[in-house]
């Protein structure tokens, strides 16, 4: 099977994720609950993933790396923390609803940055009226899942160092492709991310760097610890305190499997990688009936771009996606063609269905093309 659908999950992970899950389910239990060996190796394990991600991410202290369901789980921890009612917040015109919904759960009606797409120096702008307008906190998506965007979250940042007000950081398409380290701006006070996209860990992970003390303080979830069972009290103390429950120890084997691949072949050439097959499929696009040519041919020189604020192009749906005018589904739906292609149709309001192609590591060229060449009969699907 093609599958090029990595933008929303990495079908095609690494051996040795497959290998740390199955050891995981057969030789490690009971988290934090006992000193027997099982247990032991539990809480090695879950220590050799948070040592993994503190190293990716540049955390001096692996205590926060803090484990979560997936990237809308650490969202939601982030936000309830530091998001108090009566804010002013201010967020990118793309964010996802992982954003916007607590947002709206808490009353708060967020200062947009209202700014044409691909405009970084627009961004960057808005974000300094916002600082001005008395915005308190920032939430920032750094890639956008929908059109590839990276934010210029160097330069914004680098405005809220200087006033000294925090940023929630939404890494979902980027952690894993592009270079974070969190040492470089004490603006940082979280950054989420899934650990099943370009961390090519198992569905059911995801990780909150808890940069910020006050995280700790206002926990989301009471009660499930291993530590401090006897009192009453949520601990105070990460990452106890954000980590209510038995943890999913099997998901976090993988997902120290797979970060410690992206460690190894480094995120800049997996970056690389994923653009040359954009770009790739690009230029395919290009010969597609139906196909818009002038979006496919910005898209595709927005994704060779390489300074900050161009498409990423890196498997998160930047030049990979192209406007098909023949082929236009009633919903949103996957749909696999007769080569076994795997990808998304997303219809847009008032807009051409689209086909979204993310690369991922383990794709290749051939891969590519024979996606290309399903698309041509896209229409016949409907």
């Amino acid at each position: 099977m093609i599958y090029l659908d990595n933008a929303a999950t990495t079908l095609h992970k690494p051996r040795a994720v497959d290998e740390a899950v199955r050891r995981a389910m057969h030789a490690a239990a009971g988290y934090a609950r006992g000193g027997y060996a099982a247990a032991m190796r539990a809480g090695e394990t879950v220590y050799a993933c948070r040592e993994q991600a503190a190293a990716l991410f540049g955390v001096r202290d692996p205590a926060r790396v803090v484990f979560t369901m997936n990237a809308t789980h650490a969202l939601n921890l982030a936000i309830h923390a530091l998001a108090q009612p009566g804010m002013r917040v201010a967020v990118s015109g793309y964010e996802h609803n992982a954003v916007m919904r607590p947002l709206l759960l808490r009353g708060i009606d967020p200062i947009v940055l209202d700014t044409p797409l691909w405009d970084s120096a627009a961004m960057v702008e808005a974000a300094g009226q916002a600082l001005t307008d008395g915005a308190e906190l920032f939430i920032l998506n750094h890639v956008s899942n929908v059109f590839g965007f990276a934010a210029p979250v160097e330069e914004i940042a680098a405005l809220l160092d200087e006033k000294g007000v925090p940023l929630i950081l939404d890494a979902s398409q980027s952690a894993g492709l592009i270079d974070i380290d969190v040492r470089r701006h004490p603006c940082l006070a979280a950054v989420c991310m899934p650990g099943h996209k370009a961390l090519y860990g198992p569905q059911g992970t995801g990780i909150l760097l808890a940069l910020d003390d006050r995280i700790a303080a206002r926990p989301l979830l009471a009660g499930g610890t291993g530590s401090r069972s006897e009192e009453m009290r949520q601990p105070d103390f990460l990452p106890d305190a954000l980590e209510s429950g038995t943890p999913n120890v099997p998901g976090i084997a993988g997902l120290a499997a797979g970060i410690a691949f992206v460690r190894a072949v480094g995120p800049a050439n997996i970056l690389a990688h994923e653009r040359k097959l954009t770009r790739e499929f690009a230029r395919a696009l290009l010969c597609a009936p139906g196909a818009d040519r002038r979006a496919v041919a910005h898209r595709a020189r927005r994704g060779g771009g390489e300074h900050r604020g161009d498409a990423c192009a890196a498997g998160c749906c930047g030049a990979g996606r192209a406007a098909l005018r023949a082929a236009r589904p009633p919903h949103r739906g996957h749909r696999g063609d007769r080569h076994g292609a795997v990808f998304a149709l997303v219809l847009l309001d008032r807009a051409p269905a689209r086909a979204c192609c993310g690369a991922r590591a383990a794709n290749r060229k051939k891969s590519v093309n024979t996606r290309t060449n399903s698309l041509y009969t896209a229409g016949d699907l409907w």
